[in-house]
C-alpha cells in the first residue's frame, strides 16, 4: 500500500473504503470484510447516518483479524447542524461514541455551510439555513483545534473546499487544515485546487471517483456523463486486464490523492483495493487527462434554496 505522509510521522493510505450511501443492513459486513482484506483506511461521517452500524464493522474486524486499532485510519466528518463552536466537540463525542472509538485519526469540516443547530435533515426554508457571517468558518476551524488539542482526532481538515475557501481560512489560523476532501475524477481534475494544495502541503482525498452512479435521483442531473462506460477507460482497463472502476482508483493515486471508492459488495471491495498494483503508463495518463469536463456529480446545488449559499464551490 502507498501511503500519504503527514509532519507527526503518520501515514494515511491512500485507498480507503467510503462509507456514504452504504444502506443499513450492509456496510457492517462491508466494513469488516474490508478490514479482512486489507483495507486500513475507513471514510465516515454523522450524515451518512450508518456510523452506529460502521462502529460495529470495526469492532468486528478488529477482533477478527489480529489488527490492532492504531494499524487503521478512521476519518469523519463534522455535519452543518454543529457548526457553532459548543457544538462542535458534543457533535464529534457522538461520533466516537458510535463508532466505539476513543479517538478519530481525520476530522474534517463536512461543507463550508452551517444549519442552524439541531436540524434534522436538510433545511426546508431560509430560516433553515445560517450564513457564514453569523458562524464563520473560523469559529467552527478553532472548535476543531480544540478537538485535536483535547486528543480527541489527531489530525483536521476540511471537505468540499474551494482555493478561495481554503485561502480565506489559511489567513486567519496558524494550523492549516492538513486534509481537503472533495470529487475528482477524469471528468473533474481540478488541477489548480491539486497545485494549491501540494504548496500548502494539504492532501487531497477523491470522493465519488468512480462517479457515483447510485446516488438518490434527486441528486442526479439528466443525462451524467457515465465514468465507467467511457470508451476511454473501458479500453485501458481492456489493455491492463482490470475493471473500469480500477483504471479511475489508480488514476487518483497517481496523481498523489488518495481515493475512498464506496462498495458493499465482497468481490469490488477486493478488486477496488488491488488497483494499487495496476500500472498506468504515462499514455494512458495522458489519454485521461483529455476527459477532463469540469463536470461535478455532487454540483451542490441542494443548498442554493438560500440566498445564503450562492455557488457553493466559487465557480
Amino acid at each position: 500500500m502507498k501511503y500519504l505522509k503527514f509532519n507527526t510521522g503518520s501515514k494515511m493510505p491512500v485507498i480507503g473504503l467510503g462509507t456514504w450511501k452504504s444502506s443499513p443492513g450492509k456496510v457492517k459486513n462491508a466494513v469488516e470484510e474490508a478490514i479482512k482484506v486489507g483495507y486500513r483506511h475507513i471514510d465516515c461521517a454523522a450524515v451518512y447516518q450508518n456510523e452506529k452500524e460502521v462502529g460495529e464493522g470495526i469492532k468486528a474486524g478488529l477482533k477478527n483479524n489480529q489488527v490492532k486499532r492504531e494499524d487503521l485510519w478512521i476519518t469523519s466528518k463534522l455535519w452543518n447542524n454543529a457548526h457553532k463552536k459548543e457544538d462542535v466537540i458534543p457533535a464529534l463525542k457522538q461520533t466516537l461514541k458510535d463508532l466505539q472509538l476513543d479517538y478519530l485519526d481525520l476530522y474534517l469540516i463536512h461543507w463550508p455551510v452551517a444549519f442552524r443547530p439541531g436540524l434534522e435533515g436538510f433545511p426546508e426554508n431560509e430560516d433553515d439555513y445560517l450564513s457564514l457571517e453569523e458562524v464563520p468558518i473560523i469559529e467552527t476551524w478553532n472548535a476543531m483545534i480544540e478537538a485535536k488539542k483535547q486528543g480527541l482526532v489527531k489530525h483536521i481538515g476540511v471537505s468540499n473546499f474551494s482555493i478561495k475557501k481554503l485561502e480565506d481560512l489559511i489567513d486567519q489560523t496558524e494550523v492549516f487544515p492538513e486534509v481537503n476532501q472533495v470529487e475528482l475524477h477524469p471528468y473533474l481534475h481540478q488541477d489548480d485546487l491539486l497545485q494549491f494544495c501540494q504548496t500548502h502541503k494539504v492532501h487531497l482525498t477523491a470522493y465519488s471517483p468512480l462517479g457515483s452512479g447510485d446516488r438518490s435521483p434527486q441528486m442526479k442531473a439528466d443525462n451524467e456523463p457515465s465514468l465507467l462506460e467511457n470508451e476511454t477507460v473501458v479500453k485501458i482497463a481492456k489493455s491492463h486486464q482490470c475493471t473500469p472502476a480500477q483504471v479511475l482508483i489508480k488514476w487518483s493515486v497517481e496523481r498523489g490523492v488518495s481515493v475512498i471508492p464506496k462498495s458493499t459488495n465482497p468481490e469490488r471491495i477486493k478488486q477496488n483495493l488491488a488497483s494499487i498494483e495496476v500500472e498506468l503508463s504515462a499514455d494512458d495518463m495522458n489519454q485521461l487527462k483529455v476527459l477532463d469536463k469540469h463536470f461535478r456529480y455532487v454540483n451542490g446545488k441542494f443548498f442554493e434554496t438560500t440566498d445564503k449559499y450562492q455557488n457553493i464551490y466559487d465557480e
